[in-house]
């Protein structure tokens, strides 16, 4: 008992004396802690001094032998305090930093997530003029009266700060993991493959400008001939020469080599061609000529349903659709792709639905010759995935619901199912039941269990799916066994759709203002339904951009920026 009174006791007095501790209770005084600050960050700075008192005071207040997690909530200084006073670093992970830019500290049980925020209390902080100009930045730091601050700061302490419990979010609570590391094709440099399929660096997310010579340095081209224009009989052109002819004509009026006559003279002297490189036999080593690299990456690019004619023209090739389907892009792939200097792909919006011979994309070199080592970069980050597929729409066998009470009593005549009768027949589908029944929980899932005894391998369900309460569509589709169900998509019209699963049956909610619009989001997703496609939450997210429809009095599409 004498020993604990006399711990009791020697903590009190500590409190007393001290300015901070440590998280192995070492106490210590102003003046130690401003040695110490000196050592660890350079200087004492003001947001140090306050800061270790913060996260002292955060420490006071935790359960006693529990293991903490910090969160700073400002980037400047105050992360510093808790690395030097616990065992919390930015590189051990156990310190984040959530740059809200507001001068408070949180420590809290790492399991748990229960914990203590620390802040600077704008309304005590007011007895205190030189600190609160500092805090609010009313004057420049030159301007400060330093000797003041400090002082204001010592005296003040704990007595402008705030304690509260918090708890955090579960996110911060998990450990993440980097996952499996890889090379970037671009820059060599390993990094979590996580990331992309090129390093957040090679990304644009680098701190450094580019070193790399600028492209129309004479590095980026290999020892060509030139001739006069009018020597050229007799010679094969080195590349496609276009002729363009405005509002009339683009195209090439001398292909990759083709020999020159001397009729060809005049023709290459009204194109503005005083000088032509032609082709010899020098081996151009080290370097890959564009008709070659449009044709390596073409064959990389193409995936299931997607075709491409040759020779390059112009340089370019241009993929095609091999088949009706919807065309799926990889599009982080894509970008990586673009982010090589001396390549590009440009490419239709993914999820459009195609027709056979229809163009999709079309890719080549910026440069005549393109160096080794960027078009074997280039190859890399292409892998053997494809960007670019087009897949089947199935003919499936469709059902659909009705539900709506005054439509059941005949109240109103029902137009749902000749819409969606219209919509579906274009692919091909086959309606083979319909039916219409009342805002009843019991009988929406008896109208969807007669669906799926009819066959029905894509059931529709119509209105009730609004925030009425009595629209019960959603209770009756979950009584049927639907599963994975979301509810509300960023698209208007159609926010209130609803996509869910019954097995291997897809389900989709199509909500009232599909008897209203033309377009809705019923149309830009059956055709990914019917092409087998998950569509995750984060997938109907990416729809937000581009799905709201301007209305317009003559509707033309798919031939507009709807749901692109």
């Amino acid at each position: 008992m004498t020993h604990q009174n006399d711990q009791n006791t020697s903590t009190r007095l500590c409190q007393e004396l001290y300015w901070c501790r440590d998280h192995k209770g070492r106490c210590y005084s102003y003046e130690e802690a401003l040695e110490m600050i000196r050592d660890f960050h350079g200087y004492p700075a003001p947001g140090m001094v306050i800061g270790v008192k913060m996260v002292s005071l955060a420490m006071e207040h935790l359960p006693k032998d529990i293991l903490f997690d910090a969160i700073s909530e400002t980037s400047s200084c105050l992360p510093d305090a808790v690395q030097l006073l616990t065992l919390c670093t930015i590189g051990n992970s156990w310190l984040k930093i959530v740059d809200l830019t507001r001068y408070a500290v949180t420590l809290y049980d790492k399991y748990n997530g229960n914990g203590v925020r620390v802040f600077i209390d704008p309304e005590k902080l007011k007895a205190w003029p030189e600190f609160y100009t500092w805090l609010y930045k009313l004057r420049p730091k030159k301007e400060q009266d330093s000797d003041r601050l400090f002082d204001e700061i010592r005296t003040g302490g704990d007595q402008v700060l705030t304690v509260e419990t918090v708890r955090v979010r579960p996110r911060y609570l998990v450990r993440h993991s980097k996952g499996e590391i890889g090379t970037c094709p671009l820059c060599g440099d390993a990094y979590p493959v996580a990331h992309g399929v090129i390093c957040r660096g090679c990304q644009g997310q680098s701190p450094y400008q580019s070193s790399s010579p600028a492209p129309e340095s004479a590095a980026e081209m290999p020892p060509v001939r030139a001739i006069p224009a009018e020597a050229v009989a007799g010679n094969r052109a080195l590349h496609d020469m276009t002729r363009i002819i405005p509002g009339q004509e683009k195209g090439p009026a001398f292909t990759h080599g083709q020999e020159f006559t001397a009729g060809d003279v005049c023709r290459l002297q009204q194109m503005g061609r005083q000088r032509v490189y032609v082709a010899d036999d020098s081996v151009h080593e080290g370097w890959v000529h564009e008709n070659d690299v449009a044709l390596a990456f073409a064959k990389n690019m193409a995936g299931e349903g997607v075709t491409f004619q040759t020779p390059p023209r112009e340089g370019k090739i241009t993929l095609e659709a091999a088949r009706d389907g919807l065309l799926t892009v990889d599009v982080n792939r894509l970008a990586a792709f673009n982010m090589v200097e001396g390549v590009m792909c440009a490419s239709r919006k993914g999820f459009e639905v195609v027709r056979r011979g229809e163009q999709l994309a079309a890719t080549r070199a910026i440069p005549l010759f393109l160096s080794e080592p960027v078009f074997q970069t280039a190859k890399s980050v292409l892998a053997d995935t494809p960007l670019f597929s087009v897949l089947p729409l199935r003919k499936a066998k469709v059902g659909v619901l009705v539900t709506g009470t005054e439509v059941f009593r005949g109240l109103i005549k029902d137009s749902f199912i000749p819409i969606i009768r219209s919509k579906v027949s274009p692919y091909g589908c086959e309606i083979v039941e319909t039916g219409i029944v009342p805002d009843d929980r019991q009988a929406i899932r008896t109208g969807v269990e007669q669906m799926l005894r009819a066959g029905a391998e894509l059931v529709i369900t119509t209105a009730g799916l609004s925030v009425d309460p009595d629209d019960v569509t959603r209770q009756g589709l979950a009584d049927a066994g639907c599963t994975e169900m979301i509810y509300g998509a960023p698209v208007l019209p159609g926010a209130m759709t609803l996509l869910a699963k019954i097995g291997d049956v897809r389900v989709m909610g199509v909500p009232a203002c599909g008897l209203y619009h033309n377009i809705t989001s019923f149309d830009l997703l059956l055709p990914r339904l019917l092409a087998g496609l998950e569509i995750t939450r984060q997938d109907l997210a990416a729809l937000g951009h581009g799905a709201f429809c301007r209305e317009c009095k003559t509707c033309t599409f798919p031939k507009c920026a709807f749901g692109k």
